[in-house]
């Protein structure tokens, strides 16, 4: 593909996915769009193994708008970095095509791994805001992960991952995140255990009560006849 091709991909892209653009020469300006040009360049240099000439053009970038891509990395095509402040992309990350990132999202390692040690994203994969994946696994394609989670383990496709640490809260769901990109509309399953602990926590007090008024009641045999006087005048009135 020539630049020109490229160039006109990269601007369909993020009119694709940013409804706040009005025209082409708005991507110009755009973070992602200079970022990506950039790592185009220091991902070749680095493959022909000018490793200072890629690090200075990556960290010139990353500079400029806050988006830090190893040029190690192997990116596919179609990827979208929606205002990407903060948004880091370690050395041995593979990302598909048509993903989608938000601004704050880690792609990064534990720290303990050697080699491959940073995450790979299948295609059509969407990360939130200030999520972060941190291992040698795989996203499947598909999944979608939600605002602030921690994704620490593999995620199968067609999956939407929330929480510290990410758990899996939809299995199956065939719509492509870079199709809908609804960040907030996804499962709470925190809510939902404190939900079932409300519930739970009221069964056990009503069958406390019960215990309590029965042993008052062996103790106090008394408690039986009143009921019973209580019981006939009821019965009386009726």
């Amino acid at each position: 593909m020539g630049m020109i091709s490229y160039i006109k991909s990269e601007i369909q892209v993020i009119r694709e996915r940013d409804p706040a653009i009005k025209s082409n020469m708005e991507v110009l300006l755009y973070p992602s769009f200079k970022v990506i040009l950039r790592y185009r360049v220091a991902h070749k240099l680095y493959l022909k193994k000018h490793y200072f000439l890629a690090r200075w053009i990556s960290q010139r970038a990353a500079r400029k708008t806050g988006i830090e891509i190893h040029p190690g990395a192997t990116i596919g095509k179609g990827l979208f970095i929606d205002h990407g402040s903060g948004v880091i992309i370690g050395e041995t990350t593979i990302i598909g095509d048509n993903v989608t990132l938000y601004q704050g999202v880690t792609l990064g390692g534990t720290g303990k791994e050697q080699g491959k040690r940073h995450p790979t994203l299948g295609d059509n994969v969407m990360v939130s805001a200030g999520a972060k994946i941190l291992g040698s696994f795989k996203i499947g394609e598909n999944s979608k992960i939600g605002a602030g989670s921690v994704v620490l383990e593999e995620v199968p496709p067609n999956c939407t991952v929330v929480g510290v640490p990410g758990r899996i809260v939809k299995m199956g769901d065939q719509k492509v995140p870079r199709v809908d990109m609804d960040q907030i509309h996804l499962p709470d399953p925190v809510l939902n255990d404190i939900r079932e602990l409300q519930s739970a926590n009221l069964r056990l007090y009503k069958q406390l009560k019960e215990m309590e008024k029965h042993m008052r009641c062996m103790i106090q045999p008394e408690c039986e006849i009143k009921n019973e006087k209580k019981e006939e005048k009821n019965d009386e009135n009726i």
